[in-house]
């Protein structure tokens, strides 16, 4: 008789788990049917628009999904290093001691902080130039690693066309950046190439912190006609700077995203960095859910680029603006 009812009681316990199970996946979100506590970490580098806007996308990408911070054993832990290499590294520390399920790392120092901790825990980067440059992954196309994500490599060949059309009469080209930021150097490099090319003349600045941009900024602007930014994070966090100065001066600044002309610089075209952080939030979703092979995730990169032209600076340095691209004046 015992052994009658235990075998009962185990057959009504099982039915009522499968019904349970089949009742979550029937009317379930993406959270609840991964089947257990899920816990992203966010390591974002430093906090100025662009990359406020990749963490924002991401995070819209995931509650799209059903991965809703808070909800259904969901949790975000998001956390700013401020640009400290130390705040990366006890951040970092900080998230494999969790056993995050994911980490989002936005900026290419963020990424590398994170990668040098754990080679267990998917890291998928955003606003990173060149992943294979900057030692991420065994190459682009083939990361081979516990490492993936999205580019924010700029079109940097048409971005100096773009100069050239608003300032047809510059003959030096200046360009200010970071000079410890691999994908920075990287940019600059390009951007050197493309100028040159076109017979002009190139020059550059580097700075090391926000604290050094004002100084560098006057040194540059009594040296060339127009300016060339890549999406440098210690000179995007200090635009308002580099505007008051090249404004000041007449001098127009054609930037590497649509963030910094909205501070102050002249024109880009360049990338939506909601709308790649949004796609990242995609990548993140099939590794959570489907159970993607990180290492077998090929680097993204965002197919149509933003103009963005700010219509104050056109107006204090007397800019023409072609026909074609008026309607990007804001």
């Amino acid at each position: 008789m015992k052994r009658i009812i235990t075998i009962t009681l185990a057959l009504i316990i099982a039915l009522a788990l499968a019904l349970a199970c089949f009742g979550c996946k029937k009317g379930s979100t993406d959270a609840e049917q991964a089947g257990k506590s899920i816990h992203v970490g966010i390591l974002q580098l430093t906090s100025h628009a662009a990359l406020d806007a990749a963490s924002e996308g991401f995070i819209k990408a995931l509650a799209d999904n059903g991965f809703v911070d808070g909800q259904n054993g969901f949790s975000i832990d998001f956390q700013n290093a401020q640009n400290d290499q130390s705040n990366l590294s006890t951040i970092s520390d900080r998230f494999v001691s969790a056993n995050c399920d994911l980490v989002l790392c936005v900026g290419t120092p963020a990424v590398q902080a994170m990668a040098g901790k754990t080679t267990e825990i998917p890291i998928l980067g955003t606003a990173v130039t060149d992943f294979e440059s900057a030692n991420l992954v065994d190459s682009n196309e083939l990361p081979g690693g516990n490492v993936s994500g999205t580019t924010d490599m700029n079109p940097i060949k048409e971005q100096i066309e773009l100069l050239t059309q608003l300032a047809p009469d510059a003959k030096t080209i200046g360009c200010i950046y970071n000079g410890g930021e691999d994908n920075s150097i990287l940019q600059a490099n390009i951007a050197k190439s493309e100028i040159e090319s076109l017979g002009l003349e190139y020059i550059e600045v580097t700075v090391t912190s926000t604290n050094d941009v004002q100084q560098a900024m006057q040194n540059l602007v009594g040296r060339c006609d127009a300016i060339y930014i890549p999406t440098d994070n210690t000179v995007a966090s200090a635009m308002p700077i580099v505007s008051d100065v090249a404004n000041g001066a007449k001098i127009p600044v054609i930037c590497g995203e649509s963030n910094m002309v909205a501070a102050g610089g002249l024109a880009t075209l360049g990338i939506n960095y909601y709308n790649l952080g949004y796609q990242t939030g995609k990548m993140a979703v099939r590794i959570l859910v489907d159970g993607a092979d990180i290492s077998t995730m090929p680097i993204e990169s965002l197919e149509n680029m933003d103009y963005a032209i700010n219509a104050e600076v056109v107006d204090l340095l007397g800019i023409t603006i072609p026909e074609a691209l008026q309607q990007f004046v804001g």
